[in-house]
């Protein structure tokens, strides 16, 4: 089993909906036993692919407890399961800054390796106790990053703190809603030309409407095959050596 983490410094980058992509990109297109496991509160993930959290449940409790499979729920979509979110994570923080087990969720993913070749994690912004336990249990953090200063600069902020951690995974930045009619994301582009980019597409937009990965509707939308070669991207660096 591997584990990438989708994860930014700053909000509003299209975290959530590059997360539901590739999740759905890991199931549909390389056939991965799937699970994209909504680490936000605020449920964005869960919601997208058409999943509301049980009533009953509690993720925060099911973290602490170490029974996150009760909570797992089959999608629409053949091999992708999503361990849903709901308000109680609003309390994770606390939970894990009073937990003296430092790697708590690394335990969580790996009583979940016979269940899954891949797990993708929807992860809160900010560089926070939650963070620093994504990072030291995942295999890769992709990290999606608007073409502007903000965005560069809060990802040079997030290295500059995994500098500081022992053994942090590797990390592939991605630039999201690229408007190459804009002179800023073109000149960024350019300096950065071996970085990943997805396009600002209404195709992307419409996930909000019809809750539905991208690739679930069109494989040949110039999102769909941006998307698509970044899942492949993702997957060589997951199998790279060390």
């Amino acid at each position: 089993m591997r584990s990438i983490a989708v994860f930014s410094v700053k909000g509003g980058v299209g975290k959530t909906a590059l997360a539901v992509n590739l999740a759905h990109a890991a199931a549909s297109l390389s056939k991965r036993r799937t699970l994209l496991w909504d680490l936000d509160a605020q449920g964005a993930a869960t919601w997208m692919l058409r999943l509301s959290p049980s009533p009953k449940a509690s993720a925060r409790k099911g973290i602490a407890a170490g029974a996150l499979l009760p909570l797992v729920q089959a999608t629409d979509f053949a091999g992708l399961d999503v361990l849903a979110a709901d308000k109680s994570l609003r309390n994770l923080e606390k939970q894990l800054a009073d937990d003296d087990r430092a790697k708590r969720l690394k335990k969580l993913l790996k009583g979940l390796d016979q269940e899954y070749d891949r797990i993708i994690l929807d992860c809160p912004p900010g560089l926070t106790e939650l963070a620093d336990q994504v990072f030291r249990a995942v295999d890769l953090l992709v990290v999606p990053m608007l073409p502007s200063p903000l965005s560069g600069r809060a990802f040079e902020q997030m290295v500059d703190h995994l500098g500081h951690m022992k053994d942090p995974p590797p990390v592939l930045p991605v630039f999201t809603m690229v408007d190459r009619r804009k002179s800023l994301h073109r000149n960024t582009l350019l300096a950065f030309p071996d970085r990943p980019a997805i396009p600002y597409a209404a195709a992307i937009e419409d996930m909000g409407t019809t809750r539905l990965p991208v690739l679930a509707k069109s494989s040949t939308t110039v999102a769909a095959r941006a998307l698509a070669n970044l899942w492949t991207q993702v997957e060589r660096a997951l199998v790279r050596p060390a």
